[in-house]
This record gives structure tokens, C-alpha cells and sequence, in this order.
């Protein structure tokens, strides 16, 4: 059974004279993925700051669990069980996967001065909790580097799902990925939302949005442009509002081709 976890309504936020956010109202459940999408300057950014505790709204209401809040940090954030990965990830290339999947909390053993990493645990629970997550890497000592960039993310949302990710925000993850390296990506989110945790996929690409989304946010110039259920919207309908719709076209017209004989006619040269 799912459950609302995070309502935002209402949601702005300002840079001096700048409006970056006005008037977001969102919301995402237990087991869902939530699509934000908009081009370059839509306010995608600015609305992960919010969500992941690096920036305050300056109105409207932010809620978890039916209760108002007010995230004070980054670390407020993931102690209430908010990850955020990002595009470019936090790793250490030339450190094995396991490592870096218990980057910053790793394991020990032992007390005192006796105490040291745990290292057979962390190898063994990268391996079964990528297992999970369909991510099958027998070799988790082989260095994060030498994984593709698929797989990177992927052990990113892993790491995040096992240290206690309700709520996976998810910046632009397929942005620099090829189709086949996308399509993992994709299904890792989709074996997320079987797990039962709410993820945010901020994206401008539509296609990829509408393959795992159960709703969408589009977002322009800072501004909502609706937030659909998919039963609501297509894809086709989806790319044309993210596009611009009445400004794509207006901007498609005024580009047409003109020839000497069409400006004496008056006739467009289609």
C-alpha cells in the first residue's frame, strides 16, 4: 500500500530581483516515480536544493509524512531519509566498488586501537544488496572506474537505497549516458519503486520520463505548466508542453523558409 511522503505546495524561492520558483505544487507516494521535467533555467536545480535541504523556500509549504517542515541542511535531509544522486556522483574512481559504496560509513570491527575496517562484511553486502537491484557485479573489488557510467549510477542508487533512501531524487541521471546505458538506468529505477521508495527523476528528456514515470511536474521559467498523473497525459503531449508548445510553433512559423516568389505572394514556401 502506498503512502504520501512529501507534499510541497505553493513552493518559491527567490535570488535577489531573480524568481527562480513560484507557486510549485507537488507530491510523491511510497512505491512512485515522480518525473520533473524542464529545459536548461526551468528551475529543476533549484528545486533539488529544496527538496535535499541546501536551500530554504522562501513560501509555501514543505511536508513529510503529513507534517510540516523545515529542512535546516543536507544532513537534515538524509536523517529524514531524503538521498540525492547526482549527475556527476560522488566517487573515488580508483577505489574498488565496495568502497565506494561504504564511502564516508564504512564497516569496523574490533575496539580501540584494535579496531579496523570490516572488509569481508562491506564486500559481501555491495555484492547482495547490488544483487537486489538486479546489478550483478561478481568483481566488487575491480576499481568504480572501470564500471560503465550505467552501472556507476546504478551503485549510487544502491548505496542510497541500503543507508536508507525513502525518498531517491535523481539529477539527470541519463543526461550523458548512451540508449543501452540509459535502459539500465531506467530499470534500476523501476526496481527502486518495486522496493517501495518514492523517486524524484529530474530529466529533460521525455521519453525517458514517460518509460518510469507514474507522474509528471513540468516545470518553465520557474513555473509549473501542470503535474499529470499518466493516465493524464501522453508523450506526445508531454514533449510538446515541455517544448513550449504555443512557442515552439510560433517559433517553427517564423523560421519558414521565404523564396523572392513567396514574399510577392505573400505565401509561405512549405
Amino acid at each position: 500500500m502506498t503512502r504520501m511522503l512529501m507534499k510541497l505546495t505553493g513552493i518559491g524561492k527567490r535570488y535577489g530581483a531573480v524568481t527562480a520558483l513560484s507557486g510549485i505544487d507537488f507530491a510523491v507516494a511510497s512505491g512512485a516515480v515522480v518525473c520533473v521535467l524542464g529545459d536548461n533555467g526551468a528551475g529543476k536545480s533549484t528545486l533539488i536544493k529544496i527538496i535535499s535541504g541546501i536551500h530554504s523556500p522562501d513560501g509555501g509549504v514543505f511536508e513529510l509524512d503529513g507534517k510540516p517542515v523545515s529542512l535546516g541542511s543536507p544532513r537534515d535531509a538524509i536523517a529524514r531519509g531524503i538521498a540525492t544522486v547526482h549527475q556527476d556522483l560522488a566517487i573515488a574512481p580508483l577505489m574498488p566498488v565496495w568502497a565506494n559504496f561504504f564511502l564516508g560509513k564504512e564497516l569496523r570491527t574490533g575496539k580501540g586501537l584494535f579496531a579496523r575496517m570490516h572488509i569481508a562484511a562491506m564486500r559481501r553486502i555491495a555484492r547482495e544488496e547490488l544483487a537486489g537491484m538486479g546489478i550483478a557485479l561478481n568483481d566488487v573489488d575491480r576499481p568504480i572506474s572501470g564500471l560503465s557510467g550505467g552501472q556507476r549510477q546504478c551503485v549510487a542508487i544502491g548505496r542510497a537505497i541500503y543507508f536508507g533512501a525513502r525518498i531517491l531524487i535523481l539529477d539527470e541521471p541519463t543526461a550523458a549516458l548512451g540508449v543501452k546505458q540509459a535502459g539500465v538506468v531506467l530499470r534500476h529505477i523501476r526496481a527502486a519503486r518495486e522496493r517501495g521508495v518514492a523517486v524524484i527523476f529530474i530529466t529533460h528528456n521525455p521519453h525517458h520520463a514517460y518509460a518510469v514515470g507514474d507522474q509528471f511536474l513540468l516545470l518553465q521559467r520557474g513555473q509549473s505548466q501542470g503535474f499529470f498523473d499518466r493516465s493524464q497525459i501522453a508523450v506526445d503531449d508531454l514533449t510538446r508542453r515541455m517544448a513550449g508548445g504555443a512557442e515552439l510553433e510560433m517559433l517553427s512559423h517564423e523560421l519558414t523558409i521565404r523564396t523572392p516568389e513567396t514574399e510577392a505572394t505573400g505565401k509561405d514556401d512549405r
